[in-house]
């Protein structure tokens, strides 16, 4: 069965439910390795997951930033590594279908890719000499037109999903001018690699590793657009980032409540659900739940129902729900684990590593003190007009 052919969004969120339920298993192998969980994106792929963001012109399902989010939130449940690489993909495929900057042809060829052959795609833009990319650094890697192709040197890190990903979106300065430019490049061209560096302690199985270009001849064409490194525009695709973090603290709320709802030390009658004090933390982790899911899918929902102008008046909202929503998760990790415990610092248990996990979306875009200041100036816009 393919989501695609199911009619209703309550359907195909539970056939995913019912995929994603061994990817909670398997996430302890992928932790203490820091493998790449590739059996999950099998199964992803297996149901069409990966084809839902596509134009319904090319053969996708074209589902709503809402849908997207809520989906995404489900796969975190499961594993949150295997969701934020996915989302990458979903969220970047959705993007370019609401905006189009690529060349018609070549997007439909590449769409075609997707839903025919179960192609996957992630930008490469990180650099370690340039930092983040929303900051503005101009890329240090490079491309060099020669006769009628590009050729195209530099090395990217945080490349996630890179062990199974068919397309990278290569962000490179062009020699001899000023300009930008993203180039589409596909992972069977000669002298493209993956090299392994991926060692962090949070967020294990993304496979975010860093892809090497070395002198890569790609045709001129593949020149999809020039950018601006920093420039702010409103980016509803990037909500799949808090739904993931989201996704993590609900398995992380699931555990400590059903702890406490088993565990009876012989110190007490009852079990200890019925403290209090552990009550009084039940409450708060669900209370920051509710808050976020509120908020993220409001602001979806807007997304949704807005024009392009619309949408870029959004930055400041869409910011504001990342910043509110991993930092919702922190809070409801720590609350989990100080139901359950000093034996949530356990290898074995799964809230050590929801604890190192939800830590990686305080690096994620946007940053939180870039949301801040451009609240402070929605701010202080509104009291000036």
């Amino acid at each position: 069965m393919k989501l695609i052919d199911l009619p209703t969004r309550e359907e195909r969120i539970e056939l995913l439910r019912e995929t994603v339920k061994c990817f909670s298993e398997r996430a302890w192998k992928h932790d203490e390795e820091a493998s790449f969980p590739v059996e999950n994106i099998e199964d992803l792929k297996r149901i069409g997951y990966h084809t839902l963001t596509v134009p319904a012109e090319y053969g996708g399902l074209e589902i709503s930033l809402q849908e997207l989010v809520q989906l995404q939130e489900t796969v975190a449940q499961a594993d949150g590594s295997t969701a934020l690489s996915f989302g990458w993909h979903m969220g970047i495929v959705k993007h370019l279908g609401e905006t189009r900057p690529w060349e018609a042809s070549i997007f439909e060829r590449f769409c075609s890719d997707v839903v025919e052959n179960g192609a996957l795609l992630n930008n490469a833009a990180s650099e370690s000499g340039t930092g983040s990319p929303t900051r503005g650094g101009r890329p240090e890697t490079t491309a060099v037109k020669q006769d009628e192709h590009w050729v195209i040197t530099g090395r990217k890190t945080f490349t996630t999903m890179s062990p199974v990903l068919d397309y990278f979106v290569v962000s490179a300065a062009i020699h001899g001018t000023n300009k930008i430019g993203n180039f589409l490049i596909h992972k069977n061209r000669p002298r493209v690699a993956i090299e392994e560096t991926w060692d962090s302690v949070a967020m294990r199985g993304t496979g975010s590793h860093d892809l090497v270009l070395k002198k890569v001849e790609v045709p001129l064409e593949n020149l999809v657009e020039y950018i601006t490194p920093g420039k702010k525009q409103a980016a509803g695709w990037l909500l799949h980032i808090p739904a993931c973090y989201l996704g993590i603290a609900k398995a992380a709320q699931e555990y400590a409540i059903r702890f406490a709802k088993t565990y009876s030390p012989n110190s007490i009658e009852g079990t200890i659900a019925e403290l209090p004090y552990v009550k009084q933390k039940i409450g708060e982790m669900e209370l920051y739940i509710q808050q976020s899911q509120h908020f993220m899918y409001s602001v979806a929902k807007a997304w949704d129902e807005s024009n392009f102008e619309d949408r870029q008046m959004m930055r400041g909202e869409l910011g504001a729900v990342k910043h509110a929503v991993v930092n919702h998760a922190l809070n409801i990790v720590d609350l989990a684990m100080r139901i359950v415990g000093a034996r949530s610092l356990s290898k074995k248990n799964p809230l050590q590593r929801y604890y190192r996990d939800v830590r990686a979306g305080l690096h994620n875009p946007p940053m939180d003190d870039a949301t801040i200041g451009l609240l402070a100036d929605d701010a202080l816009r509104k009291i000036n007009e």
